[in-house]
């Protein structure tokens, strides 16, 4: 690990448990993170689809155990010394080489320690070349997260609407939550064409975007 970087005492978490959707999708990611860890050098990881929620719930852990938080390939850059004996909250988990995974994986074991990775994939499809880190991560307990049901995807779209100062109804939330895709990446594409149309959003109005994005998709096909 060279070129390294000090890190300061305390974590640098954003507060989001209030805006934190629970629902059945989520729910056993967010009891074990409630109690865990339970005991010293444990690891674990959360995997599920992008937009999840996976990232949110993590920082709410992170901010509850005062855990340091790290992003993938940056990790190579930190002070190991900076980590020993605290929780360490790994995202992007997967774009970590094999040293920094093996060195986080062993610095975990320390009176203190805990070690959350956060992907994708699940740990063990990860690709790696070194024979003990391959069988470290394919102990780790993981815990798996599913793509947004009706209720966070409905949030989902309520936070993204007044992110842009827009109040849409009821009846036009559940109109889109019923149409478009289950992901982060949809929410945000539809709510910005919404935005674009510089008109009140209606249900006609969110009908007639979204026949506009099947007709972009029917031309791409």
């Amino acid at each position: 690990m060279n070129d390294q970087l000090r890190l300061p005492l305390q974590s640098d978490v954003p507060r989001g448990a209030s805006s934190f959707v629970r629902s059945a999708s989520n729910e056993e990611a967010v009891r074990v993170l409630e109690r865990w860890p339970d005991a010293a050098g444990q690891v674990m990881a959360i995997c599920g689809p992008a937009g999840c929620g996976k990232s949110h719930l993590a920082a709410i852990w992170a901010e509850r155990v005062g855990a340091v938080a790290l992003n993938g390939a940056e990790a190579a850059h930190v002070d190991p010394l900076e980590l020993e004996g605290r929780p360490v909250l790994l995202d992007i988990a997967q774009d970590a080489d094999d040293e920094t995974l093996f060195h986080l994986i062993n610095l975990a074991q320390a009176d203190g320690g805990a070690l959350l990775l956060v992907s994708r994939p699940s740990p063990r499809f990860w690709k790696v070349q070194v024979p003990d880190l391959r069988s470290r991560l394919d102990s780790i307990r993981v815990t798996a997260m599913e793509e947004p049901d009706d209720v966070v995807l409905a949030a989902i779209l309520r936070a993204r609407f007044a992110e842009r100062s827009i109040t849409p109804t009821d009846e036009v939330i559940d109109y889109l939550v019923r149409r478009i895709d289950r992901s982060a990446a949809a929410v945000e594409d539809v709510v910005a064409r919404l935005d674009e149309q510089h008109r009140p959003v209606t249900r006609a109005l969110a009908r007639q975007v979204l026949e506009a994005v099947g007709a972009e998709d029917d031309e791409e096909t």
